[in-house]
């Protein structure tokens, strides 16, 4: 089993993160943009610029094992192996990146020389997008495209409505708030992809919206006590709203005076969700509340 997650640069520096953004930024899943009018924007104006400040933002929740996004979803795949040995299961777990390393390919090809005949990838996107599963499947059909010998593939495309998945989400959500006490308001923040990824069938956006009406029935939450959103805007088309920050300071000026902030879109933690929720969002949220006794929690 090759659980994939989407990628990281191999550290924090400015170099590092061109390399991982170029191979990110390049791939036409991503960006939906004619090659002639994206490429030279992408190389002439956007690494230039984006590398250093994107490279400051990773060094904010860099680890001392390295990328959290790394570290997690390594820890992961051992423990996905063990749960599965615990219950007499023979499974090699191992991971890998869409964009960075370890590479798709790479971990085919060592899970193949281990003797592997039947492998299962398993996306870490719990909601199906072209813009991310799509774009996984591409790398794996890119490396059979070499093999002589292809083994047997199966893909987990999706799992946005699995009821282990949600009853998960929910867990987690209620041992925090057993620890500190429910909000007012609890907010449901998904990556973003350009709304034009709508009208040619994606169906991203309508899995967010029903894993979050889902996890808003497990937790016995109606319509008025949660909100759906979606984060990390890039550009200036418009993008599936409404946008976590602009609500966020919203309900912080409406009088709301605590938030819980959770990112189900997420299975493991990033830069989105350390830096931009953690950080950025909670910046945002707390001067603008109309209270000093405040909460944003991510």
């Amino acid at each position: 089993m090759l659980l994939c997650n989407l990628g990281t640069p191999d550290e924090p520096t400015a170099p590092a993160v061109r390399r991982y953004l170029a191979e990110f930024l390049g791939d036409p899943r991503v960006v939906e943009i004619p090659r002639a009018v994206w490429l030279p924007l992408l190389y002439g104006v956007i690494l230039p610029f984006r590398s250093s400040k994107s490279a400051a933002k990773y060094r904010t929740v860099w680890t001392k094992e390295g990328s959290p996004l790394r570290v997690w979803t390594e820890r992961q795949a051992k423990r996905l192996q063990g749960w599965l040995g615990q219950r007499g299961h023979r499974v090699l777990v191992d991971y890998a990146m869409r964009y960075g390393t370890p590479s798709i390919a790479n971990r085919l090809d060592a899970m193949v020389a281990a003797g592997a005949s039947r492998i299962v990838i398993l996306s870490a996107y719990p909601q199906y997008s072209g813009t991310t599963t799509a774009s996984l499947i591409d790398a794996v059909n890119a490396w059979t495209k070499r093999q002589r010998s292809i083994p047997e593939l199966r893909f987990v495309n999706r799992y946005h409505d699995d009821r282990g998945y949600v009853q998960a989400l929910a867990r987690g959500i209620e041992r925090q708030w057993q620890t500190h006490g429910r909000p007012e308001h609890l907010v449901l923040s998904f990556h973003g992809v350009p709304e034009r990824t709508l009208h040619p069938g994606d169906p991203y956006h309508c899995e967010c919206r029903k894993t979050a009406r889902l996890l808003a029935e497990w937790l016995g939450l109606d319509a008025t006590r949660y909100t759906v959103t979606f984060q990390s805007r890039f550009g200036k088309a418009k993008w599936l709203e409404p946008y976590t920050e602009p609500t966020l300071v919203a309900m912080a000026k409406a009088g709301t005076r605590s938030v819980d902030v959770v990112c189900p879109g997420f299975t493991s933690d990033c830069p989105e969700t350390l830096e931009e929720i953690a950080q950025e969002a909670r910046d945002a949220f707390l001067p603008r509340a109309a209270s000093s006794s405040v909460t944003c929690r991510a």
